[in-house]
Order: C-alpha cells, then sequence, then structure tokens
C-alpha cells in the first residue's frame, strides 16, 4: 500500500465519471483532497427523476469542475466533457441504476467505451475502472457487460487499472429500518449462504486514488474488500440487534420462493415483454442471495475469504453502529432485495 506521502501523488487532470453516485462522490472528495483537478461530466438530469439539482450538484462535489452533457452521446462527451482540453487520467466510477439489459448495455459497456475513446484522444494514459467482484460468476446482463467493458480498455493502449470491489455498505443496509421497527431480519436459508468483506465508500475512494499513483496496481484486475474476516447475512443480522439491544429474531426465506418468481415473471414476459426487465431484477437477486462477494478460486470453483484482499479502517458493523447512533443514515441502492 502507498504511504501517506505517496498518497498525495502527483498533480493531475482528472476526467470522472459517475461522480453522483455514492463511490463516484467519495472519490471526488478523495482526488479533491489530494490537490487533484477534477472534472465531473454529469447527465443534466443527473439523479433518477433528475432530483440532483446544478446547486446540490456543486455542494456534493465541491473543489470540482462540473460539466454536463449525455454520457451515451460520443460528440457531447467530446464537446461538453473534454473539450479538447487535455486529461492525464480517466476515473469512471458509472454503472448502470438498475442492471436491467438494455440499461447495463447502454452503461456499463457502451457509455464507457464512448469515454476510453474520448479519453485516449484527450492524452489520457492511465484509466481507473470500477467494476464489480461478481463478474467472477457472471449470470447476469449487467456482469457480461462489465466484463465486455473490461475487455476493452485492457486492449485500449491505455494503463488501466480495473477495480473489483465486494460488497458496500449500503447494499447491506437495506434492513435497518424493519429491525429497528421490531420485525424480523430477513436472510435466505438459515443465513449462511453467503458472506462477503464489505468495502466504505471512503476506504473504495482512497484505494482507487492511489491506483494512479501505485504502479503495482497497473494493468491488473484488482479485487478488493474492506478490513475484517467475512460476514454472512446471519452475523450481519445477529450483530444489527445488538446493537440495538434486542434479542435476534429472523425469519428464514426459501430460495425457491425466489426461483418462482423468476419463472412466473419470465412466463408473463412472453406475453408482455416488458416484465422480462422485472425478471432479470429478480435474477439479480437470487444472484446476490446464492453467490458470496469473494475471490472465487478458478481451479476448486469456490469463493476464498483468504485470498479476498483488504484495505481500510472501517468495517460494515462500525458502520451500523453509526446508524443505531443516528450519525449515518442508511441509502439504499439499486439492487436492494429487500
Amino acid at each position: 500500500m502507498p504511504t501517506a506521502g505517496a498518497r498525495l501523488g502527483r498533480h493531475r487532470r482528472i476526467f470522472l465519471l459517475g461522480a453522483t453516485g455514492t463511490i463516484g462522490r467519495a472519490t471526488v472528495r478523495e482526488l479533491v483532497r489530494r490537490g487533484q483537478d477534477v472534472v465531473c461530466f454529469l447527465r443534466a438530469s443527473a439523479r433518477v427523476g433528475g432530483t440532483l439539482g446544478h446547486h446540490d450538484a456543486a455542494r456534493q462535489l465541491a473543489g470540482a469542475t462540473i460539466r454536463y452533457g449525455e454520457v451515451q452521446d460520443p460528440g457531447s462527451l467530446r464537446k461538453d466533457g473534454f473539450r479538447g482540453e487535455r486529461f492525464d487520467a480517466l476515473v469512471s466510477c458509472m454503472a448502470s441504476r438498475t442492471g436491467a439489459p438494455r440499461d447495463a448495455w447502454a452503461i456499463d459497456h457502451q457509455a464507457n467505451l464512448h469515454a476510453f475513446e474520448a479519453a485516449r484522444n484527450a492524452g489520457v494514459s492511465h484509466t481507473v475502472l470500477l467494476s464489480a467482484i461478481c463478474v467472477q460468476k457472471p449470470r447476469l446482463a449487467f456482469q457480461h457487460a462489465k466484463l465486455a467493458c473490461e475487455k476493452n480498455l485492457a486492449e485500449s493502449g491505455m494503463a488501466y487499472s480495473i477495480v473489483r470491489p465486494t460488497a458496500f455498505f449500503k447494499s447491506l443496509s437495506g434492513q435497518f429500518e424493519r429491525v429497528k421497527q421490531g420485525k424480523p431480519y430477513l436472510v435466505f436459508g438459515d443465513g449462511t449462504l453467503t458472506a462477503c468483506k464489505p468495502i466504505s465508500d471512503e476506504d473504495l475512494a482512497e484505494y482507487l486514488a492511489d491506483c494512479l499513483d501505485d504502479e503495482g496496481r497497473r494493468n491488473r484486475v484488482l479485487p478488493i474488500g474492506g478490513p475484517g474476516a467475512a460476514v454472512t447475512p446471519r452475523q450481519q443480522g445477529e450483530r444489527l440487534f445488538e446493537l440495538l439491544g434486542r434479542p435476534p429474531r429472523f425469519r428464514h426465506v426459501p430460495v425457491a420462493l425466489l426461483d418462482g418468481v423468476i419463472g412466473a415473471l419470465a412466463t408473463a414476459a412472453r406475453l408482455v415483454p416488458a416484465l422480462s426487465a422485472k425478471a432479470e431484477l429478480a435474477r439479480i437477486g437470487r444472484y446476490y442471495a446464492t453467490e458470496s462477494m469473494l475471490v472465487l478460486n478458478p481451479t476448486t470453483g469456490r469463493y476464498d475469504a483468504a485470498a479476498t484482499p483488504t484495505t481500510g479502517t472501517k468495517t460494515l458493523f462500525d458502520y451500523y453502529a453509526s446508524l443505531v447512533s443516528g450519525a449515518a443514515t442508511p441509502e439504499r441502492g439499486e439492487h436492494a432485495v429487500y
């Protein structure tokens, strides 16, 4: 890991995509803290429903330059984003909002490809791409889209750092309110089907920023988790109840229930094509309910907690404690299962 001095890095002009997501915002803050010149390229309606106004964006991304345009339009990327200027690095924290097939291929894949081309033309020599650890066992449209994007970047001629983080805190805090209200914690099976090494936004942002200065992270695919041992959903629930001072209560949901939902939606989609996207969302839910977010051993086909690298200082249970104290508020992800 780079030393504290190395983390200051050399001064760069950085073009950043995906700045309005939680990881993107944290990454902008970290890069600005290090004295980097950051240009964020935002959609005119930067949040779902266009709820993030220009004033709010300026406040959340303080210290960065904000430009607006259409990320899916290569002409807008050139004209409104890069503007014929030179940049040293591209950092993409961009991801589709839902993971549905059309959105995934448009954003996770094609929009990033447009950005890679525009970045090369702007003199960018290094791209840091935020991907996901779940692409190790691709079964979903968004995973295939991300893998295709990774392949294109690796073949682009630019130096690259492809970062595949494990689970995010926001993805694992969706049941906080229901538990706080006295309801049981929902788990699939016995609650030990999966495990992960959750990583905070801030720790991941530091890791992404360090990729710009750490030569050992160039031209590599980098799985990364947060500090501490891997945790199961049951352990997550037990800790929430402990922090709330209540005896643990669980409701066990059979995975077969999700299979039934997926089957029903897939069948109905033959008559109503619009339901195919809902079927894919159900498949996403099932995937996260049954697959661990850890490094996959290609020889054994098993997830390996010991082989999953870690970084940072903040654990998921630290975050849970901040939720209980009111110091933080939960922010649900688009792919929340519950």
